[in-house]
């Protein structure tokens, strides 16, 4: 527990700000340490292309007990560089148990970052990768992409801005947000000076890309995606919104009505039939049909009816005195 307390405070006395450190409220074990850590390039911030943030996780009986760790927001790594920076940190935790070790730890991401202080993947824009004389430019939230694609990304987004904004009504125009330039990969906001971009060369694998040609392979995706959109369509996957702008959805009902014709063959907007009867007829004994409600329902109401009006007819008869009292349903109608 000393020798743990000691390196968070030398730690903290030396990374400063650059280091967050979460203790336990009770016991105050810190519980976590997290830095950013950044390549080497002698002060030249502009240059740190690549970055990863560190988290390690003291375990109790520390250092005896190796703690654990996790490599978070790495920006500008390839998985195999995270993999290989990984490796190097589990071999030090296996030379290093019962020493003090998270300094060691940070020294093996700084070093890995400074070798590969290149970004690697693809520009987001053309979608080829970072070769050797590419000019890209890392933005505020560290993606990379082309210089010359970055710029004919702002200049894309602004015309598409102001052409949204010049279909606005007079009243929207006040109220609309002035344009902002957006990172293409996160939409965080970024700086729109174009002109320092415009002059980059473009990347090396677009210059020296193939002229695009439609191969036979192409012709056959492109057949089967024609059958495919096809296919949804007819199944109703596909809206096509000048064709249905003006239907009307209608909800089919099966119940047939007198005239023997379905409740959906008669619209709305007609009036009904004249030969539609308008007042209900009788059916079985006489009692009125009503849609919705069978004769067994009628019955039992009915019934409950009569027993209601025997049992007042019954009270009354018991106060007047013995003998007067009539069985349910047997009263005079």
């Amino acid at each position: 527990m000393e020798i743990l307390l000691d390196e968070v405070e030398s730690l903290e006395a030396i990374l400063m700000e650059d280091v967050s450190i979460i203790r336990n409220q009770e016991s105050g074990f810190p519980e976590l340490i997290e830095t950013t850590v950044f390549p080497t390039v002698g002060g030249d911030v502009d240059r740190q292309y690549v970055c990863v943030t560190l988290q390690v996780m003291p375990q109790l009986g520390y250092p005896d007990v190796k703690p654990q760790f996790k490599l978070r927001n790495p920006r500008g790594l390839s998985d195999s560089s995270i993999n290989a920076i990984e490796e190097a940190m589990r071999k030090k935790l296996e030379e290093c148990i019962g020493q003090a070790v998270v300094f060691d730890l940070i020294e093996i991401v700084r070093e890995h970052l400074t070798d590969s202080n290149l970004p690697s993947g693809q520009c987001v824009v053309c979608l080829y990768g970072f070769q050797e004389g590419d000019e890209f430019t890392k933005t505020v939230c560290y993606h990379y992409l082309h210089s010359y694609c970055l710029a004919r990304h702002l200049n894309a987004s602004r015309r598409n801005y102001q052409e949204e904004y010049d279909k606005l009504p007079g009243w929207q125009k006040k109220q609309a947000k002035p344009y902002q330039a957006t990172c293409p990969v996160c939409r965080e906001s970024i700086s729109d000076e174009v002109e320092p971009l415009d002059c980059a060369q473009p990347p090396v694998e677009l210059e020296n890309a193939p002229n695009f040609q439609l191969t036979e392979e192409i012709r056959d995706l492109q057949a089967k995606m024609a059958d495919l959109f096809l296919r949804q369509k007819i199944r109703g996957g596909i809206i096509d919104v000048d064709a249905d702008e003006g239907n009307v959805i209608s909800i089919d009902n099966d119940e047939d009505t007198p005239d023997g014709q379905k409740a959906s063959d008669t619209s709305p907007d007609e009036p009904p039939p004249e030969n539609l009867p308008q007042t209900p007829t009788r059916r079985g004994g006489g009692y009125p049909h009503q849609r919705g409600i069978t004769r067994s329902s009628q019955q039992r109401t009915h019934h409950a009816g009569n027993h209601n009006h025997s049992y007042r007819r019954n009270h009354r008869n018991r106060r007047s005195g013995p003998g007067r009292d009539q069985p349910c349903g047997s009263h005079p109608r």
